[in-house]
């Protein structure tokens, strides 16, 4: 059977399910398919919900346990982990359901399989009831994702779990080793950390929070110290099979010595690759990078005028917020309308503990770029709101350019810097002087007077710290 479309969006996740949404409002007929049952994507059903659920949880355990300071003590925890489990797929289903009703509110067909490419207007439905439908359409909007990368060496058993296998939370063990020290991994790492697992962090190469400013990325590393059981930079895994105990790792570190010791539970969080296989874009002019990606104008419009990418597939960087924005510019063009996608930055968070975020240029950047700037960086010492939280271990951090004063980037490494992060982002793309920031009244006593202070110091004196003498 034949169907037909002005709009085919393949896969519904944040890219996929909001450029529908989009498309639809501005009056096109849409249809949108993905393998699950409803709308969400990878970010809902097995990344950055999921995720941020078992952050909750962890951090509520570790803030009990840090609570004594303040002279309130509690017992020790008690997991339920079926019952864990249990909640954090009630938050999943809630937003996935709520998805599925805005979908059929806009009256977007809604088809559960996989799509191929037959030609540049024709897509092959695999229904998961095992019928096969074509789908002919005017334009397509490729949103597909990506996957985590495997790590060859080990077993493939139900020790050695992938970021989607660890959200599904098989158990909590005794002791976990963490592969990859960027941000999937650190914020796995940090959340069994905080569920009682020791955890073991290796990274093959030498900095972990890679991208990230050094000065930032130390306070999140300083607590992870204190909170895990080894952090393993340019240590590479080589090998491992499974032991009555669990698994066996080699490791090698930088010098070629190799190393085994046993964990109960392998996690290998090294990176993901876009989905681009099986799509039979062989069958259109649609081009790939030479790592895998789908080329893509400003306009998200691939080599095939017909076909649009949005998201993981359209590359760097993989974030859910990224191609949320990129699904609105390429809807709006199938519209009609003028657009194109050029932010002046994307925002990036580490939902670690404490939480690091930045936006813009990092001062690393701007010096090998040899820009004039100032940078100023503001203590959670000095902040009266980060002593009440008992968190005075993060830093802001603001780079400006050193003759017109515009901001250029913002760093900052604390609680909440995911949701403080905002106001740099807001800053940078509004073209905002530090000196408009530092006049902006900011409620006190909050985390967000630090942004202010910061912007301070960039050409004056923030009130609660000395700037040293030259």
């Amino acid at each position: 059977m034949s169907i037909s479309t002005q709009l085919a969006i393949i896969g519904a996740g944040p890219g996929g399910y909001i450029a529908a949404f989009h498309a639809a409002d501005l009056g096109l007929s849409v249809t949108l398919i993905d393998k699950n049952a409803q709308p969400g994507g990878i970010c809902l059903y097995e990344g950055c919900i999921p995720s941020k659920a078992l952050l909750h949880a962890a951090k509520v355990i570790t803030d009990t346990k840090e609570s004594a300071v303040c002279g309130i003590e509690f017992s020790s925890p008690k997991i339920d982990t079926e019952k864990l489990r249990a909640w954090k797929n009630t938050i999943v289903a809630k937003l996935t359901n709520g998805l599925a009703q805005l979908n059929k509110a806009r009256k977007i067909t809604y088809i559960q399989g996989t799509a191929r490419f037959r030609d540049s207007t024709t897509l092959e439905i695999k229904k998961t009831d095992g019928t096969t439908e074509e789908l002919l359409f005017e334009k397509a909007i490729i949103a597909t994702g990506s996957r985590p990368i495997t790590l060859s060496g080990l077993p493939v058993c139900d020790r050695v779990w992938d970021s989607s296998k660890a959200l599904t939370i098989p158990h909590i063990p005794e002791t976990l080793l963490v592969v990859g020290g960027r941000y999937i991994g650190l914020e796995l790492a940090t959340a069994y950390s905080g569920l009682g697992a020791s955890v073991t962090v290796a990274e093959a190469t030498a900095e972990l929070l890679s991208g990230a400013d050094r000065d930032l990325a130390d306070v999140v590393l300083r607590r992870m110290k204190k909170n895990f059981s080894g952090i393993l930079p340019e240590t590479k895994v080589v090998s491992g099979k499974e032991s009555p105990e669990g698994i066996e790792v080699t490791f090698e570190n930088k010098n070629g010595e190799k190393s085994s010791k046993i964990f109960e539970a392998v996690l290998v969080a090294i990176g993901r690759i876009p989905n681009t296989e099986n799509l039979g874009l062989e069958n259109t002019r649609v081009q790939l990078t030479h790592i895998g990606f789908i080329e893509v104008n400003p306009q998200r419009r691939t080599d095939d005028k017909n076909i649009f990418a949005i998201g993981d597939v359209a590359g760097n960087p993989m974030l859910a917020h990224k191609a949320s924005a990129e699904a609105r510019v390429a809807a709006e063009i199938i519209a009609g309308q003028s657009v194109a996608f050029e932010p002046s930055c994307i925002p990036a968070v580490v939902f670690t503990d404490p939480e690091l975020a930045w936006v813009g240029l990092t001062e690393a950047e701007a010096k090998d770029m040899s820009l004039d700037v100032r940078v100023f960086k503001f203590p959670w010492a000095a902040s009266g709101r980060a002593m009440t939280m008992n968190r005075t271990d993060g830093i802001t951090k603001i780079i400006a350019d050193t003759k017109t004063g515009r901001i250029l980037g913002v760093g900052i490494a604390g609680v909440n810097a995911g949701e403080l992060i905002a106001e740099g982002t807001l800053a940078i793309e509004a073209g905002i002087k530090a000196e408009e920031m530092g006049l902006t009244i900011h409620t006190h006593p909050t985390l967000s007077e630090t942004l202010m202070e910061s912007a301070e110091g960039i050409f004056g004196n923030p009130s609660h710290i000395i700037r040293p003498k030259k």
